[in-house]
């Protein structure tokens, strides 16, 4: 839960899983009170968790938590904290380690925003490559966990495109100038795809351009374009078995996959009220779920927000493969 207004006590929280179906359950700060000062107007020593948009899981039990350090990114973007990652032991809730980033690596306005895990690389916990975005000074930076290292990629197809910085969710039209934010990776195909808040289009990029090191100057990033969705969004997901990607478009709040292998394309989900402004998509494949978070973000930039309503999901989907295909390129292009 990112602070990007005042009144966010809690940055990470969890529920607890014996929580009744359909409930608003109260959540609860992970892993306790004393990370959150920031939040409750106490003097923050950059200690705890400032503002954070985004966390994964690692193959050896470990939350890494990627820390932008911005408060009230919406309304005066302060600075609090140099942006970071924590990695928790989930065995024991503990912080087993931190990595600040360098000052190389980092703008004036960088916001951090979203991470993948790369464990490709065969080796021990830390032989990990991350890859991180910076969404308002749009580009990759890349960390290499091992040798404890760090840079900075980017392209031109990380930054926003104006003719898509207007989003409209359910009737309501926002103005976003977001640079890339939606991020995911294919082990199998060996790249990870990425696309800009403010674009209509999906790209990649070979994981072995970004892991050999801080590119040489005028060296051309290899992008490629994937394609052109119907509308903007920030969620993306692979199911690993056969590289589907999963995404949303924001305005027709649904989920659609797509097959970079036989161009094949489903409509997974569709709900006007349950799906609008997904922010991230998780998929398991152990049961073919897809675990989505659907915000109302729109309702919250504009301040029109009720909080009667159920304004925040947290939506499990099943792909049973029942869902007719999108073949007429509805979603996809």
């Amino acid at each position: 839960m990112p602070r990007i207004y005042s009144g966010v006590p809690a940055t990470i929280a969890y529920v607890s899983r014996n929580a009744p179906r359909g409930s608003s359950p109260l959540l609860q700060a992970f892993p306790d009170w004393s990370y959150h000062d920031a939040g409750r107007g106490i003097n923050n020593s950059c200690n705890g968790l400032t503002s954070v948009y985004r966390m994964k899981i690692d193959s050896c039990n470990r939350l890494w938590v990627l820390d932008s350090g911005i408060m009230t990114s919406l309304e005066d973007f302060r600075r609090i904290c140099p942006p970071k990652i924590a990695i928790f032991d989930l065995s024991t809730d503990q912080i087993v380690r931190t990595v600040i980033f360098p000052r190389q690596v980092l703008r004036p306005n960088s916001l951090l925003t979203n991470l993948v895990i790369d464990e490709s690389v065969q080796g021990t916990c830390d032989s990990a490559f991350v890859y991180i975005t910076d969404t308002v000074a749009p580009g990759i930076i890349v960390y290499d966990s091992l040798r404890d290292r760090a840079w900075r990629v980017m392209h031109p197809s990380m930054f926003p495109d104006p003719d898509f910085s207007d989003t409209t969710v359910n009737g309501e039209t926002i103005t976003l100038m977001d640079g890339v934010v939606g991020l995911t990776h294919s082990p199998n195909l060996g790249v990870i795809y990425y696309q800009p808040l403010a674009t209509n289009r999906i790209f990649s990029v070979p994981t072995a351009a970004l892991r050999k090191g801080p590119p040489a100057e005028l060296e051309s990033l290899p992008v490629s374009l994937v394609g052109t969705k119907s509308s903007q969004g920030i969620a993306l997901a692979v199911d690993r078995r056969d590289d589907t990607l999963f995404f949303s478009p924001i305005t027709e709040t649904s989920v659609a996959t797509w097959n970079p292998v036989n161009n094949n394309q489903r409509l997974i989900a569709y709900d006007p009220e349950k799906l609008q402004f997904v922010a991230d998509i998780r998929y398991v494949a152990a049961d073919g779920s897809l675990w989505c978070i659907s915000t109302r973000f729109q309702k919250f930039f504009r301040r029109t927000l009720n909080p009667s309503d159920s304004n925040l999901r947290i939506l499990r989907i099943v792909d049973n493969n029942s869902v007719a295909p999108a073949n007429n390129n509805a979603f996809f292009k």
